[in-house]
C-alpha cells in the first residue's frame, strides 16, 4: 500500500528560491521579504503608507526627484488616494517647477512658437506650456488611469543581472507594468496617459501648433523620455555606488590626530646601589658578592 509522505518543511534557502521563482522576471532585487502572514487591508494599506513615505525621499544627487521608484519588489500595491498623493507630490515639487521653467526660458531664446511673444509674457506662456505638458501626463498616466485599470505607476527596479538584460527591461517597463493585485501586464495607464496629454495640448499650444500629427508626436516624445526616465532610474544607484567607492569620504584630520596615541618609550629600568642587572627576561636583582680584605 502506498503511503503519503509528509511534507517536509521547507529551509530557509528554499524559501528563498521559491520566492524568486514566483517574481516577475527583471522584477527589482528585494531588500524587504514578503509578509509571511497574512495581511489584512488595513495593515497593507499602512505598510504602502509607510514605503509611500520613504519614496517620497529619494532624489538623484540630492536634486532629481524619484518618488515614483522603488527597489523593493514586494511592496504593498497603492490605494487610489495613495496614487493621487504621489502624482500631487511629483507634480508640485520644486524641481519641476525649475526644470519647466528652464525649458520655457529654452523655448523663449528659440522663438519656438512666436505667437506667445517675447519678455515676461512670453516666458509665462512659455513656461505654462511646459508644465502644463508635465501635469496633465503626470496626472492621466500616474493617477487617473492607474486607479481605474489597477496598475501601479511606479517603477520597480531590477538591480540585478547582466546590464543588457537591464536596460532591455527598464524599456520595456513603459509597456509593461506591475499591477495592484501582484502580477504583470500592458501598461495602457502610461501610454494612454502620455497621449492624452498630447491631445489636451491642442487646448494651450498655438493654432499651428495643433492637430493630430502633432499631437501623436507630442505623445511619442514623452514616451520616449519615459524610457530614458526609466533606465537613470535603474542604474542611478549603481553608479553613485561606483563613484562612492572610486572616492570615499576622507577621514577628518584634526579629529584622527587627535585619537592617535602618543608615541611610548621604554622605561629604563633603574638599579639600587649594590646590585647589577640580570639579562633580559630576568628581573630578579642579586646582590654583589662581598669583596675580600686583604690578609
Amino acid at each position: 500500500m502506498n503511503q503519503t509522505q509528509p511534507a517536509q518543511p521547507q529551509t530557509p534557502s528554499q524559501q528563498t528560491r521559491a520566492q524568486q521563482q514566483t517574481q516577475q522576471p527583471g522584477s527589482s532585487s528585494s531588500v524587504q521579504p514578503a509578509p509571511t502572514t497574512q495581511e489584512t487591508k488595513e495593515q497593507r494599506e499602512e505598510r504602502a503608507r509607510r514605503e509611500l513615505e520613504a519614496e517620497e525621499h529619494q532624489r538623484m544627487l540630492g536634486v532629481v526627484p524619484l518618488f515614483n521608484v522603488t527597489s523593493n519588489a514586494n511592496a504593498a500595491p497603492l490605494t487610489s488616494k495613495q496614487k493621487y498623493q504621489l502624482f500631487f507630490k511629483s507634480s508640485t515639487d520644486w524641481y519641476v517647477f525649475a526644470i519647466t521653467a528652464i525649458d520655457g526660458e529654452i523655448s523663449l531664446l528659440g522663438q519656438e512658437y512666436p505667437s506667445y511673444g517675447e519678455g515676461g509674457e512670453g516666458f509665462a506662456k512659455y513656461w505654462g506650456a511646459a508644465y502644463a505638458d508635465t501635469f496633465d501626463g503626470n496626472l492621466w498616466g500616474n493617477a487617473i488611469l492607474t486607479s481605474w485599470w489597477h496598475e501601479d505607476p511606479r517603477y520597480y527596479r531590477m538591480g540585478h543581472g547582466k546590464f543588457i538584460k537591464r536596460v532591455g527591461y527598464s524599456a520595456l517597463t513603459t509597456v509593461w507594468c506591475k499591477r495592484d493585485k501582484g502580477n504583470w501586464g500592458p501598461n495602457y495607464a502610461n501610454v494612454a496617459g502620455n497621449f492624452i496629454g498630447g491631445a489636451i495640448s491642442n487646448l494651450y499650444y498655438p493654432s499651428d501648433q495643433r492637430g493630430v500629427v502633432l499631437s501623436l508626436g507630442r505623445g511619442a516624445s514623452v514616451t520616449y523620455e519615459g524610457i530614458v526616465g526609466a533606465e537613470i532610474a535603474e542604474f542611478w544607484p549603481d553608479i553613485a555606488q561606483h563613484f562612492m567607492k572610486k572616492h570615499p569620504d576622507k577621514p577628518d584630520k584634526q579629529g584622527a590626530t587627535a585619537t592617535v596615541p602618543p608615541p611610548t618609550t621604554n622605561p629604563q629600568p633603574t638599579t639600587t646601589p649594590g646590585t647589577r642587572m640580570q639579562p633580559e627576561g630576568n628581573q630578579t636583582p642579586t646582590p654583589n658578592p662581598p669583596e675580600e680584605k686583604p690578609q
